[in-house]
């Protein structure tokens, strides 16, 4: 168990007491041997008052707002002060230790910032950065660690060397996250689990050993693969990207025909139907005609045969300009060529048809 504290919060730890002390028990120090050198009676007890004095008073010590004073009696921890001033034993019965409980510590891994200016200089170590994912790569991992006192006793006395102790743990928890999961997730989806898995797994780990040491946050600065393999996963992920590039493209022009299809199919499926359903009401009108065409024809025969043959005649002749002549009178007549404008591929011969065809039409007509 260790008996100082080796810790970096640079105070005092209680193994000497502040400077105004020291100069004041030199100064009594030094009038006592003064006066003992003057032959002052009673010159051994004094001394010794004053001996007693100067150590009571190296008792004194101020703990900091933001530290916690720890007293050891005989090296084992007997009790804590806060912060203001306070007063112990004095060595070699009881001394001081004084860590830093709010603070807030850092510890690099993987990498030492060597400066901090612009640009910053860093220094990468490649033992602790160095690290084996669960599908056998290599890849290089920097992060960082923040962690603060929660249990000063137990910060002091249960473990050795603190600092080197919390880096040795921290690398141990990333090393086994890492090694749980495959490289593509650890370079690119994965960071913030594995952030929260390695600070979950830390604390784990510095809490079975009593470390009195509370986490709180592991940040990954940066992963990447080895120098010597770079090239090769910065192609694995151009090709990645290609491929999803090309899923989105054949997916985005999917969704722009696919609308169109169904939009052209809806059409024809529509206007099929509505030509159906004017065939089915065409016909429909067309019996339902034929039908009351019969039953007038059956209450009038001659009527009705006389009504459609003069419909017929004025559906086919309508627009047409026809001369009807009687033949009884044809051979009297003298064929005049008409005047009005006529077609330029105007033939007598078919004008001379068209002519025969109404006559005999009338003809049947007169029968």
């Amino acid at each position: 168990m260790p008996w100082e504290y080796n810790g970096d919060d640079n105070d005092n730890g209680g193994n000497k007491p502040p400077t105004d002390i020291e100069d004041v028990i030199k100064k009594v120090f030094n009038r006592a041997e003064k006066g003992l050198s003057g032959g002052l009676p009673g010159g051994p007890l004094l001394l010794i008052v004053i001996l007693l004095v100067g150590w009571l008073a190296t008792g004194f010590y101020i703990v900091a707002p933001d530290e916690l004073g720890v007293v050891k009696r005989f090296g084992e921890a007997v009790y804590t002060t806060e912060s203001g001033p306070h007063w112990h034993i004095p060595k070699p019965i009881e001394t001081v230790l004084k860590p830093k409980v709010t603070q807030v510590k850092r510890l690099e891994i993987g990498f030492r910032t060597i400066s901090t200016g612009s640009p910053a200089r860093y220094q990468l170590v490649p033992r602790e950065s160095m690290m084996l994912t669960g599908d056998e790569n290599i890849v290089n991992a920097q992060f960082i660690v923040q962690y603060r006192i929660s249990d000063p006793i137990a910060y002091l006395f249960n473990i050795n060397n603190q600092t080197e102790t919390v880096r040795v743990a921290t690398e141990a928890a990333m090393r086994e996250v890492i090694g749980k999961n495959d490289i593509d997730i650890v370079l690119t989806t994965g960071k913030n689990k594995i952030q929260q898995d390695c600070e979950g797994r830390l604390q784990e780990i510095l809490d079975s050993y009593k470390a009195g040491v509370s986490i709180v946050a592991v940040q990954l600065q940066d992963v990447h693969p080895p120098k010597q393999v770079i090239q090769s996963f910065q192609d694995v992920a151009s090709a990645k990207e290609n491929k999803i590039r090309m899923i989105n493209e054949a997916e985005g022009y999917s969704n722009e025909i696919l609308p169109k299809a169904h939009g052209k199919a809806t059409q024809m499926t529509n206007q099929a139907e509505a030509y159906k359903a004017e065939l089915v009401n065409r016909a429909t009108g067309e019996a339902r005609r034929f039908l009351a065409n019969f039953a007038a024809y059956k209450q009038a025969p001659q009527i009705t045969r006389k009504r459609m043959q003069l419909e017929m005649m004025e559906e086919v002749l309508s627009g047409i300009d026809k001369i009807i002549i009687d033949p009884k009178v044809n051979r009297s007549l003298l064929p005049l060529l008409p005047l009005d404008a006529r077609p330029q591929n105007f033939n007598r011969s078919t004008n001379q048809s068209a002519l025969t065809g109404s006559q005999s039409q009338v003809g049947r007509i007169g029968q």
